[in-house]
């Protein structure tokens, strides 16, 4: 039997070692502003999503309250405490500091972008998934730092959260609105091209990792 490997995830990998060995490439001072490309491509990609989304189908992913509480629960109780399950085990300060990784990284809130697109590739509910995704990094705001508080000494409490709700609001939901407003006059040209607007997600994810792994 072939295991078949999925072109995207080969991507990945291939963006990940081109940033290993190019890690200036994702600098503020790079030529190539990968930070802002991501920026506009995501804003566009949530605009394209709002364009598919009729007021129906969103009224009715959003007011599936069984699932938002079910994949809340998962990402900031089931991944933190299946995490927690390997805490006896360490031995020494190097695994407890490996084991701090891992704990935040369960705890930490979905990222918005490669949530949808991930959704939006398996073709799951676009609306929930765009829901749930922003609805978690506001939760994550206060959920996450109480869960490595357990653990972690020092806490900062003077972030500016104001940041992270700026961008929810103008960079994703602001997106969403407008495409759902114009979706009765250009939905049935996306839907057309979904093919193309899937390829354009992926494209954007890959940039958007390059920038993260720099």
């Amino acid at each position: 039997m072939r295991i078949k490997l999925d072109k995207f995830v080969l991507a990945i990998i291939i963006l990940i070692i081109v940033a290993y060995f190019f890690p200036e490439w994702g600098l503020d001072t790079s030529p190539v502003p990968l930070d802002l490309i991501g920026t506009i491509g995501i804003s566009l990609i949530f605009f394209f999503y709002g364009l598919k989304l009729s007021p129906q189908k969103l009224k009715a992913g959003l007011s599936n309250y069984k699932l938002h509480i079910l994949v809340q629960a998962s990402t900031f109780l089931l991944f933190p405490l299946l995490i927690l399950l390997f805490r006896p085990l360490i031995q020494n300060e190097e695994q407890e500091i490996l084991w701090l990784a891992f704990f935040f990284l369960a705890v930490l809130p979905s990222t918005v972008s490669s949530s949808v697109v991930m959704v939006s590739i398996a073709k799951g509910n676009i609306p929930a998934a765009i829901f749930n995704a922003s609805i978690s990094g506001i939760i994550g705001i206060a959920i996450t730092p109480l869960w490595m508080g357990h653990f972690v000494n020092e806490i900062r409490s003077d972030f500016d959260f104001s940041t992270i709700y700026s961008k929810l609001l103008l960079q994703i939901l602001l997106p969403v609105i407008v495409g759902v407003l114009l979706q009765k006059y250009w939905g049935d040209f996306m839907r057309k091209h979904n093919s193309k607007l899937t390829l354009f997600d992926k494209s954007i994810i890959q940039t958007a990792n390059h920038w993260i792994c720099r």
